[in-house]
């Protein structure tokens, strides 16, 4: 089994308060979840209004299936045009690493 996680930095656009930041995270984070099968949450940056740091995970067979998942997430995130992806944090965990 694996598990592939991926993180992404963004910045948003005109959005000048947090009720504005939750009208463009959560149709993205909804999307996700629903077009890809995967698991996706707000993970970080939840004070700031022009920041949103939103983390995806995948469960899979082999190590290639959650790498072709997480390329077409970070690609649908990367065409969206209300955000900036600044920067991703990727890693593919096997039931046998080590802890």
């Amino acid at each position: 089994m694996f598990v592939g996680t991926i993180t992404f930095d963004l910045l948003l656009g005109d959005v000048h308060s947090l009720k504005q930041k939750r009208a463009v995270v959560r149709p993205v984070v909804a999307e996700l979840r629903r077009r890809f099968d995967v698991a996706a949450a707000e993970v970080g940056h939840q004070d700031l209004h022009r920041r949103a740091e939103v983390g995806v995970a995948v469960v899979a067979g082999d190590s290639r299936q959650c790498i072709d998942v997480l390329d077409a997430v970070e690609q649908h995130v990367a065409d969206r045009p209300e955000i900036e992806l600044l920067s991703t944090r990727r890693r593919i965990h096997n039931d046998e690493d080590e802890e």
